[in-house]
C-alpha cells in the first residue's frame, strides 16, 4: 500500500493511499476495466488528505510559535518625545534580563518573593548600517542616573505617568515603570533611539540553555560562591541551564565580587551561547530546531513591533550577516560615584564618546576599550585591543583620552571573538534567529501546503 508522510512537529505521520481492495475483481466476466479518470480522483483524494493534514499541522505550529511571544507596546508608552530613528538603517535594540521571582524563577534564583522585578542586566545592542557587526555594550545596573518621568508598562503602573528622579540606580527605571520607563532612560542617557526591546527572566534563560544543549565555559581560576550555588574548579566545563544562570549571576566567589565583574561573566557567556548556537545543525533537525523555537519564543516578551512569528523572522533575517568575530563587546565607562562608595556613575568624557561613535555608526573609540577590565575568571585575559577590521575606520570626532581624575571602575575585556565554527547563526540574536528558521518553515509548509493543487 502506498503512503504519504509529512512532518509534524517531532513526528511523521503516515497517511494511507485510497487503493480498492477488490482491483483483482476486474478481470472477473461483466466486469469493466477502471478508467484512467477514475484512477486520477482516486490519487488526487489521497493527495487532498496528505495536503489537508500537512497544512492543519503547519498551521498549528505556526499558530502556537506566534501565540507564545509576549509583547509591550512601547511605541504607544513612550509617544514621539524620542530621539530620532537612524536615516541609514542601523538599529539599537535595548535587552534586559529581569530578576523577578514570579512563577518558576522564585525556586531558580533564590531571594525575596516580593511581587517586584528589576533590570538585572541590562546590555544595548548596536547593529551597523550594513548589518554585518554590532557592538554589545552592557549598562552596570548600579549606575546612578537621572530618571526622566514615563509612562509606566509594568504590573500596578501601566498606564501611570511616572515622576522624574535624580540620583537614583538605572535598574529601578524597571521596577518602578516596566520595559517602557527603562528604555526611556536608556535613550536619555544614550541619546541613541531604541528601536526594539527584548526582555528574558531567570527561567527562561535556563529553559533556552537546555533547549541549545548547554553552554561550555572555560574559568582559569576556580569558582566558589554559595550565593548562587555556583562552585568549579579551574577548567573548561559545560553547563545545563541552571548552573549557566548561576555562572551569570555569580560574583562573590571570584575577582573582587563586584557588579562590573558579573558583567565580565555575562559577557563570556554571550560568546559561549553563540559559539554552542553555531555548532549546531539545527536546519538539519527540524524536531530540534522547533524545539528550540518554542522555547526561545516562550522566553521572550519584546516589543509590539517584534510580536510575530513574521515579524520576528525578518528582523532574524536582517542580523545574519552578524558572525561572532564581528562583536565587540564592552561596559559603559563608569567611575565610584562621589556619594557613595557601593554606587557608580557615568565617566566623561569616555562614555559620551561611546555613545556619540555608535550614534554615527563608527567603531566603540579607542578611550573606552582602553578603560575595559579583565575577565576574574581568567586570569590570562588578553590586553585589550581595538576591534577587528571595523567598518567605516574613521575614528570618531569626539574620542579622547582618559582626563578624569577618579580611577574608572568599568568592566570588560572588549571581545574580538576569532572566526567562529560553521553552523546556522552567528548573531547577538542567535536564538531569536533559530526560533524564527523554526516559525518561517512552518509557515513555508502552511504556504505550500494550502497552494498545493488538488486535480
Amino acid at each position: 500500500m502506498k503512503s504519504y508522510e509529512c512532518t509534524e512537529g517531532r513526528q511523521l505521520r503516515t497517511v494511507p493511499a485510497v487503493t480498492n481492495d477488490d482491483e483483482s475483481n476486474n478481470d472477473l466476466p461483466g466486469r469493466r476495466p477502471r478508467t484512467g479518470r477514475r484512477i486520477l480522483r482516486i490519487a488526487a483524494g489521497s493527495t487532498l488528505a496528505v495536503v489537508l493534514v500537512c497544512a492543519g499541522t503547519a498551521g498549528y505550529l505556526y499558530w502556537k510559535l506566534d501565540h507564545n511571544i509576549r509583547t509591550v507596546d512601547i511605541s504607544a508608552a513612550l509617544g514621539s518625545d524620542r530621539p530620532a530613528a537612524s536615516s541609514r538603517g542601523a538599529m539599537n535594540i535595548l535587552v534586559l534580563g529581569s530578576d523577578s521571582r514570579s512563577g518558576a524563577n522564585g525556586k531558580l534564583a533564590g531571594g525575596v518573593t516580593d511581587g517586584t522585578a528589576r533590570s538585572d542586566t541590562a546590555i544595548v545592542v548596536h547593529v551597523n548600517e550594513a548589518h554585518n557587526r554590532a557592538d554589545v555594550v552592557s549598562i552596570p545596573r548600579d549606575t546612578l542616573v537621572s530618571r526622566p518621568s514615563c509612562t509606566g508598562t509594568g504590573p500596578g503602573t501601566s498606564g501611570t505617568v511616572l515622576p522624574e528622579a535624580d540620583g537614583v540606580m538605572f535598574n529601578t527605571a524597571y521596577q518602578v515603570g516596566g520595559p517602557a520607563c527603562a528604555v526611556k532612560t536608556v535613550e536619555s542617557m544614550t541619546g541613541l533611539r531604541m528601536d526594539h526591546f527584548v526582555e528574558l527572566d531567570f527561567s527562561g534563560f535556563a529553559k533556552l540553555i537546555d533547549a541549545l544543549g548547554g553552554v561550555t565555559v572555560t574559568t582559569t581560576v576556580p569558582i566558589d560562591d554559595d550565593l548562587s550555588g555556583l562552585h568549579l574548579p579551574a577548567g573548561t566545563h559545560h553547563l545545563d541551564g541552571v548552573d549557566a544562570l548561576a555562572f551569570v549571576r555569580t560574583r562573590h566567589g571570584v575577582g573582587d565580587g563586584s557588579d562590573l565583574g558579573r558583567i565580565e561573566l555575562q559577557q563570556q557567556m554571550i560568546r559561549s551561547v553563540l559559539t554552542q548556537a553555531e555548532g549546531l545543525d539545527l536546519l538539519g533537525n527540524p524536531a530540534r530546531l522547533y524545539d528550540l523555537a518554542d522555547t526561545a519564543t516562550s522566553s521572550l516578551t519584546t516589543d509590539s513591533d517584534l510580536g510575530s512569528i513574521t515579524s520576528l523572522t525578518s528582523f532574524a533575517e536582517s542580523l545574519r550577516g552578524i558572525g561572532a568575530a564581528n562583536l565587540t563587546s564592552v561596559t559603559m565607562p563608569t567611575t565610584t560615584a562621589p556619594s557613595d562608595p557601593n554606587r557608580l556613575v557615568t565617566l566623561d568624557p569616555q562614555a559620551a564618546d561611546l555613545w556619540a561613535a555608535l550614534a554615527e555608526d563608527l567603531p566603540v573609540p579607542d578611550s573606552v576599550l582602553r578603560l575595559q577590565i579583565a575577565n576574574p575568571a581568567d586570569s590570562a585575559a588578553p590586553t585589550p585591543t581595538s576591534p577587528t577590521t571595523p567598518t567605516r575606520q574613521t575614528s570618531p570626532t569626539r574620542q579622547t583620552s582618559p582626563t578624569s581624575p577618579t580611577s574608572p571602575t568599568t568592566g570588560m575585556t572588549p571581545t574580538t571573538a576569532t572566526t567562529p565554527a560553521t553552523g546556522t547563526t552567528g548573531t547577538p540574536a542567535s536564538v531569536a534567529s533559530e526560533a524564527a528558521a523554526a516559525a518561517s518553515a512552518a509557515e513555508a509548509a502552511e504556504q505550500s501546503a494550502t497552494a498545493a493543487p488538488t486535480h
